[in-house]
Formats: structure tokens, sequence, C-alpha cells
């Protein structure tokens, strides 16, 4: 065979790796372990041979062929090129990866750290493969879970009896979460916990209401997920609609009016800024009036703590009259109750809940 010509594989198509489900709770000693197997699963191979139909051996693993006989050149296929590199890091077995974990939980060994972490690199890989129909770009969400790994190995007791894929698996899947909700849209549209598990479980539970022959309403939904109902119509109404620049033409616009231009704002109008300093005045004026009705100690705390732009503290006044904080707090309480019931006497249409 002529140097160079490319090989077929004469590998065994691997046995499929179990996954686990993408919204499962997570638990302090999962029951079962996720299992890494000494190759990538069909899917994998699959995405190999669809994305480049001949491969050439390179120190004993099969690569994307690079086409040099046209004018241009193949892509290179980085994703089968990555799979094909972390092919090369054994997985340890139960007792070597507990004799690893124990020499850098005791001694920092940076060695045993990256053996770990080398070791569990197809486990990042079978999580982030969960999350591709959210967020298609494989390995920007393998990159992402590669750094909940090594928060993972960082973080791992050995001591604990639980192995660390069944620990690391849940530090990836949370990494990955993150950036896939921060990266779906450039508006955001989860930052709650709620709204994050909305947007992974929405339209699953739709599709299980309607296969068990209920209509999906929105408080149908909220109680089987234990959320809002107003949450879940907000969170419909963000994943139906498409994103659209503000800057972008309106729609039956004319000449060059953008969407923005026809935006309501939000400054107060010349009307509502004349009613505020009216109002600003008159309150004024009444607090005047109200601490002219004061005398003695009274008067005093209502100048110095109530209407004072830098008050005195509590301590303070006690010291100048010689009593407690809790005797200063509670003369001023009284002086706040009598305040609210002259300001509501004197201003009509005041409700002394505005007050409060």
């Amino acid at each position: 065979m002529a140097k160079g010509r490319p090989k077929k594989s004469g590998k065994k198509p691997p046995a499929k790796a179990a996954k686990r489900s993408a919204d499962a709770e997570p638990v302090s000693e999962p029951a079962e372990e996720p299992e890494l197997v000494d190759d990538l699963d069909d899917a994998s191979q699959a995405e190999a041979a669809h994305s480049s139909e001949q491969t050439v051996e390179v120190d004993g693993d099969l690569l994307p062929a690079v086409d040099v006989s046209g004018s241009s050149l193949v892509p290179f296929d980085s994703l089968a090129a990555y799979k094909a590199e972390i092919r090369r890091y054994p997985i340890l077995t139960r007792e070597e990866e507990h004799e690893l974990a124990v020499r850098y939980f005791e001694h920092g060994d940076q060695e045993a750290a990256y053996k770990l972490i080398t070791s569990n690199l197809r486990l990042v890989v079978m999580v982030a493969r969960e999350y591709m129909r959210a967020f298609h770009n494989l390995l920007d969400l393998v990159q992402e879970g590669n750094i909940g790994l090594l928060q993972a190995v960082k973080q791992f007791d050995p001591y604990r009896g639980v192995r660390l894929p069944s620990y690391a698996v849940w530090w990836i899947r949370a990494y990955i979460i993150r950036y896939v909700m921060n990266n779906f849209r450039l508006v955001k549209i989860g930052t709650t916990q709620a709204q994050r598990r909305l947007f992974f479980n929405l339209q699953k539970e739709k599709a299980r209401l309607e296969s068990l022959g209920f209509k999906p309403t929105p408080a149908l939904i909220a109680e089987n997920l234990g959320v809002k109902e107003k949450e879940v119509v907000e969170m419909e109404q963000r994943m139906g609609a498409s994103e659209s620049s503000v800057d972008a033409p309106a729609a039956g616009g004319e000449g060059d009016t953008a969407i923005i231009d026809l935006l309501p704002s939000g400054a107060a109008t010349a009307e509502e800024e004349v009613a505020e300093s009216e109002f600003n005045a008159l309150m004024k004026a009444k607090l005047a009036e109200f601490g002219a009705t004061l005398e003695g100690r009274d008067a005093e705390i209502f100048e110095e703590r109530l209407v004072a732009e830098e008050p005195l503290t509590l301590q303070e006044l006690g010291e100048r009259y010689g009593v407690s904080r809790e005797r200063v707090r509670q003369i001023e309480e009284a002086l706040k109750k009598r305040l609210r019931e002259y300001l509501v006497s004197q201003v009509r249409d005041l409700e002394e809940q505005a007050l409060s």
C-alpha cells in the first residue's frame, strides 16, 4: 500500500454509553454511576463518519483526511480530532482513582489531578451531548463542561465513598446549563432557578400532558413543575418570540423609522414633572408647619433626626438627653405617627398608606 494512503479502521464500534437524565435532581450518593467506556459511543462514530468520508491513521488514531488534490482543502474536523485525542487517556479503576484522589486531596499532587481530569474527559462529552438540542455547538458545551470537571476534581473528597464520575457529573452539568442559558439568545431568558427549570422542561412537559390526554394549560404546567403560572406564561412568550434589533426598520414605518423611535419613552412628561414639583413644595410646607407645632425635645429630634440631611444617631441623641437609645427610638416612632396623621388631615386625597 502506498505511503500516506488512507487506511480503513478495523476497530469494532463500542457499546453505547449510558446517559443520565438532563433534568434529574442531584442526590448525595447516586444510585448508578455514569458508565465510561474505552471508546466513544456509536453516535460519535456516526458523527465522525458524516463529517469526513475518509480518515487516515496517525499514531494509532483515525483522523479526518485532508484532500490536497483539488483547489481547496477539506475543512479539518476539530470535533473528531478532539474525540480521537481523548481516547488516548485510559479510564481509571476504582482503586486507581481513589489513590490519585487521595494524593491530590492530601498533598495537592498536580500530576494526580491531571490524570483524574484526563480520564474523565469522555464523561464531559457524554453529558454535553444531552444539551445539543438546546445548543448545537458541541465543542463549546464540552469546553464549559471541562471547566466544571476541573472544579469537581478540586472539590472532590475521596473519603465520602462516592466515585469521582458520580460527583463530577453534577458540576459538569451545572456549568453547561449556565452556558446554555447565558448564550441561548442575546437577551437572557432564564436568570432564576424557576426560569431555568421552565427553559429545559416546558416543551417536554407539554408533550407529556398531551400524550396523556390533558390540555397543557399554564396552570397545570405550573403545578407540575412547581413554579408560578405567571412564570410559565412569560417563558412561553419569551421562547415563542424571536429577537429583534431596536435599530431595525419598523414594520409599516415611513422612511428610516426604526423600532426604537416608536418605543414609549420612560422619561416623565411635562405634566408629571409639574405635578411632582407642586407636590414636593406642598409637602415641604406641611412639614415646616408640623415642625412649628413641636417644642423642646420633640422639636430637636424632628429637626435633627427625621428631616435632617445627615441625621444624628440614636446613640448621640440618647447621650444628649441622658436616656437610652430605645427611649429615643420610641419618641421617634411617636413623632412619625403624629406626622402621618397630620399630613393625612391636611393634604386632600393623601392616603395614609402612601406615607408608610
